[in-house]
């Protein structure tokens, strides 16, 4: 143990047998890249490669900053400032996203005992630039859509568009595609009116929908 004055070598002392009381056991290099590395090796179970790729994406602008800070050593402040610096770079939306990460892969740190506390979690982030305008339909598209969506062509007794259901439980649940393509039987209760759905699959899902489409 290192220090310019008794005074700090004594508080490093003190820091580091605090550590150790409450079973933390960081290296000294452990840094926040490290720790960013190993949540997206081990702390995304089950979820897909582009999936891991996107969190990736998501969280490097701020890894870039703070990466290399000793994990132990990092503060509300210094996210706090990373998030201030990225915020006329990046829209509201990718400040969450990417401050998200962070405090998820600090989670599965303290999981790990190697930080005592998660400081990111302790910041919210600013309001960053103004984002792309919103895809969803209005009001009046969603009435037009579901009336296009009632019946084809014909008259009065024409039957149904067969993805008539499909178009109202997408506008009315708000679920996406993919998670719409997975649902089975199972997962609605026709007596409650209600629909479970776990997780999208997206990548398993066109993969089975594209094998279908060869045959």
């Amino acid at each position: 143990m290192t220090g310019k004055t008794k005074a700090e070598v004594r508080r490093k002392l003190k820091e580091l047998h605090a550590d150790l009381d409450i079973g933390v056991q960081s290296p000294a290099d452990y840094t926040v890249n490290a720790a960013v590395e190993d949540w997206l090796s081990d702390g995304l179970p089950g979820r897909s490669e582009r999936t891991v790729e996107l969190y990736r994406d998501a969280v490097q602008r701020l890894a870039d900053v703070l990466g290399g800070k000793q994990l132990r050593k990092l503060t509300a402040g210094d996210v706090r400032a990373a998030l201030a610096g990225l915020s006329e770079q990046l829209s509201t939306r990718s400040l969450q996203i990417s401050h998200n990460c962070l405090v998820r892969a600090i989670r599965h740190a303290e999981a790990s005992d190697l930080v005592v506390r998660n400081v990111a979690a302790l910041v919210r982030p600013p309001a960053g630039r103004e984002g792309r305008p919103s895809k969803a339909l209005t009001v009046d598209q969603a009435r037009a859509l579901l009336q296009a969506a009632a019946a084809r062509p014909g008259g009065r007794d024409a039957e149904p568009f067969r993805l008539h259901a499909y178009v109202v439980l997408l506008l009315t649940t708000g679920i996406r595609p993919e998670e719409a393509w997975a649902l089975s039987w199972d997962h609605l209760d026709l007596q409650a009116g209600t629909i479970a759905v776990w997780r999208s699959d997206r990548a398993g899902v066109i993969q089975r929908l594209l094998g279908r489409a060869g045959r």
